[in-house]
C-alpha cells in the first residue's frame, strides 16, 4: 500500500483526438463540465502529493483550466509522436519530485471514481507489485500505478502504446462496469 501523498498523478491530456472531429474533445461538455475536468476532479479528491497534466500547449484553454485546479503543466508539443511521448513528458516531470510512484490517468476517462484510484494504491508494493493496473475483466489498462524504479524505462518508450508494455504481469484491480469507458467519438458523450 502507498499513501496518496506519496504519489504523483499524471493526467494525460495531450492527445490529438482525431476521431472526435475538429473540436477539442477534452473540453467537450459532459454532465455540465468539460470532459477532462471529470478526471481532474477525481484526482483532486484523491489528494496526491503532486498533480501533473500533460497538455499540448501551456497557454491553451485546457492547460489554463487544469493549472487553475492545481495541476503542474508538462508540455508535449509533439502529440503526433503518440501516447508514449506524453507519458515520457509526464514521467519526466514526476521524476523531478520525490514521490515513490506515479499514477497515470487518461483525461478521456470521465467515469473513473476516486474509490477505484484508492484501490490501486491499496494494492501497490514497490517490490512485489511495482505496477498496479485497472481491468474491466478482460484487459489491463489505465489508470495504472508505476513504482519510481520504472520511471527511466517509461520515459524510453515509443509509439502509441504508452505504458501498456508494462501492464503484462501487473497486479489488476477490477473496476465497476462502465467505469473504465473512454470517450473517443461525439456519440460516446450522447450515449451517457
Amino acid at each position: 500500500m502507498i499513501e496518496a501523498g506519496d504519489i504523483g498523478v499524471i493526467l494525460l491530456a495531450a492527445g490529438r483526438s482525431r476521431r472526435f472531429g475538429s473540436d477539442d474533445k477534452l473540453l467537450a461538455p459532459v454532465a455540465g463540465m468539460p470532459l477532462a475536468f471529470h478526471a481532474a476532479a477525481r484526482i483532486a479528491e484523491l489528494a496526491p502529493g503532486r498533480r501533473i497534466a500533460v497538455c499540448p500547449d501551456a497557454d491553451a484553454a485546457l492547460a489554463q483550466g487544469l493549472a487553475a485546479l492545481g495541476f503542474e503543466i508538462a508540455v508535449n508539443a509533439d502529440a503526433a509522436a503518440g501516447l508514449s511521448r506524453s507519458l515520457a513528458c509526464g514521467v519526466a516531470a514526476a521524476a523531478r519530485g520525490s514521490e515513490a510512484a506515479a499514477l497515470v490517468v487518461l483525461a478521456d476517462m470521465p467515469f473513473v471514481t476516486a474509490t477505484h484510484l484508492r484501490e490501486l494504491l491499496a494494492r501497490f508494493d514497490p517490490l512485489k507489485a511495482p505496477v498496479v493496473a485497472s481491468t474491466d475483466g478482460r484487459t489491463a489498462m489505465p489508470p495504472a500505478l508505476f513504482a519510481r524504479s520504472l520511471f527511466g524505462r517509461l520515459q524510453a518508450g515509443a509509439g502509441d502504446r504508452g505504458g501498456k508494455a508494462f501492464l503484462d504481469g501487473a497486479v489488476l484491480v477490477t473496476a465497476s462496469p462502465g467505469e473504465l469507458a473512454d470517450i473517443d467519438l461525439p456519440g460516446d458523450i450522447r450515449q451517457r
